[in-house]
Formats: structure tokens, sequence, C-alpha cells
């Protein structure tokens, strides 16, 4: 079940589309062996209130969470490290141009309080029949 959300400064709706940012997180995701494309979720979130540094009007951030059931450490590095790629190279053009901070944080999900229910493996499976 991993799911991806992109909080964003909605500052940066000027500059870049959210829309495609989402799009291009996802498709790396779903290109991810060690993420069940079932479960893959993307969404972007955006933050009217928010400071980054010195408060300054042009600065800008983008902080992706993904969590994902327990994997090993090297699974979640390279999953990390492909993502975090995949938001660099989206971005770049603009982190050119603009101040901005970007982070990625793999965070594993406790099974023991997850609770979820879902039918899109099914659906799925029909599509690829």
């Amino acid at each position: 079940m991993p799911h991806q959300v992109i909080e964003y400064s909605a500052n940066l709706e000027a500059h870049l589309d959210i829309s495609k940012l989402v799009e291009r997180m996802h498709e790396t995701a779903v290109g991810l062996d060690a993420l069940p494309v079932g479960g893959i979720r993307t969404r972007a979130a955006r933050r009217d209130v928010y400071r980054v540094a010195d408060s300054h009007p042009d600065n800008t951030f983008i902080n992706v969470t993904l969590r994902i059931a327990p994997r090993p450490a090297e699974v979640r590095q390279e999953v990390g490290e492909a993502l975090f790629q995949a938001l660099r190279d989206f971005v770049q053009p603009v982190f050119d141009r603009l101040p901005m901070a970007l982070s990625l944080e793999v965070q594993e999900i406790d099974a023991d309080f997850r609770w979820k229910h879902s039918n899109i493996r099914d659906y799925l499976a029909k599509r690829n029949n």
C-alpha cells in the first residue's frame, strides 16, 4: 500500500504543473518492482500557510512522504533514491530559478495499526486479461 503525498508551497503553482508532477511521481513508483501497482496512490497537498527559511515570499518547498509496508533497508533506500531523483529531475528548471527546499522521506506503516479495504486489484486483474 504505497502512498505518496506531495506537499508543496502554494507559490509553486505559478511555476510548476503540479498535475504533471503527480503523474511523474506516480509513474516512477509504478515502475519500481518493490512497490505493488495495485496499492500505489499518489496525491498532492497544496500548503497555503507555510514559512520557509527566512520567510521570503519567493522561497518554495516540496516534501514527498512515501508510506509503505515494512521492507528491507536496501529496498527502502533504492525506492527513495529513485523517487527523489525523479522529483529532482522534474523540478530542475524551477530549482534553477527559485529558492527551493526539496525533501523525501520513506516511512514504514505498522501493520498492526492499519486497516484497509479495496477491490482495485480485482479490477486490475480483469483489465490485464
